[in-house]
């Protein structure tokens, strides 16, 4: 189960990502003359009446967007101002732009989306065509004086304030664009700021590093208080893991001394009742991406991990000091 490739050609140097590495120099000059057409206005981006944080990143994949696009949220609401989250809804059968709410459907809005309608507690809205979704947030929520783009870095139709781009302990893998490698931009594509989950910044400047942290387990088939890691002492356990670094979510748990049955899926792999029928499961442990797919069907056992993000209060500053910096400007 699961897509092997990325990990098999685009994190090294293999036959098959030589053999495509000038695919990869083609993406690399349609990536370049887009942005170009962007830059010199024969490609128009929209102004919004708020500043925009994009929070995205430059490689396929997951690598922990969710969790700062909440993290931020929370800051930004602690520190006086009133975000409203804009995204694609990737995977999810919309096509108008709409609202998300915390009963929405995740084959409909998408399972990012709904994760951070259900946790932000800010206005969430989805659409192909974000521009319309941000003006509909704005409109639906006047009150609204910033919008963070979730995973909206390549998103040039929207003007942006503020890039934030995001990496893993993987970094940029074998170091080729797509198909060739994970890149969807060069290596030295600038942004404002970056985040660097589980791992060191490297040379990435300005750069603040995040960490996943939590040791409590929701029941997926009802909300209820939080499940201690040590419950599950001495049970057979299954974990599985549909998002961009399944081993990521693995290795959290390995660190928590819990010894699990391990299955990875495709990133928003959309989840059958078979899907997960394992033999000498006494607990099956997932991330909560993949519960609000499985609450329709979930079992007493099944058990979503509640991670939060953590980064040092200097970066909420550096943002802080940006979006304060934009109103002097």
């Amino acid at each position: 189960m699961g897509d092997s490739f990325p990990e098999r050609h685009w994190y090294r140097l293999s036959t098959l990502s030589l053999a495509l590495w000038p695919l990869s120099m083609a993406y690399r000059v349609l990536v370049a003359l887009r942005r170009l057409a962007y830059r010199s206005g024969a490609l128009r981006s929209a102004r919004l009446p708020v500043p925009v944080i994009v929070v995205g990143n430059i490689v396929a994949g997951g690598t922990g967007k969710t969790p700062l696009v909440l993290w931020l949220a929370a800051m930004l609401k602690k520190n006086g101002w009133k975000p409203g989250i804009v995204s694609r809804g990737y995977r999810g059968s919309a096509v108008a732009p709409m609202e998300v709410a915390a009963a929405s459907s995740a084959q409909v809005v998408g399972d990012e989306p709904l994760l951070l309608a259900r946790h932000s507690g800010c206005p969430v809205w989805i659409g192909r065509e974000r521009v319309k979704a941000a003006s509909g947030l704005l409109a639906a929520h006047p009150g609204c004086n910033v919008l963070i783009l979730d995973d909206g870095l390549q998103h040039y139709r929207i003007a942006r304030d503020i890039e934030i781009a995001v990496e893993d302990d993987r970094g940029a893998g074998n170091g080729f664009l797509l198909p060739a490698g994970p890149l969807r931009e060069p290596a030295s594509r600038r942004v404002d700021a970056w985040v660097v989950n589980g791992a060191p910044c490297g040379t990435h400047d300005p750069c603040f590093r995040m960490d996943l942290c939590g040791d409590g387990f929701r029941r997926v088939a009802a909300a209820q208080a939080s499940v201690p890691a040590a419950a599950f002492a001495g049970k057979r356990l299954h974990a599985v893991a549909g998002i961009g670094n399944p081993q990521r979510f693995f290795d959290h748990l390995a660190r928590l001394g819990m010894a699990t049955v391990n299955h990875a899926f495709p990133d928003h792999h959309a989840y059958t009742p078979g899907d997960l029928d394992f033999g000498n499961c006494e607990a099956l442990l997932m991330t909560e991406k993949d519960a609000v797919k499985c609450v329709a069907f979930a079992r007493d056992h099944w058990y979503a991990l509640q991670v939060e993000a953590e980064l040092a209060p200097a970066f909420i500053d550096f943002i802080l000091a940006k979006l304060n910096g934009l109103k002097t400007a």
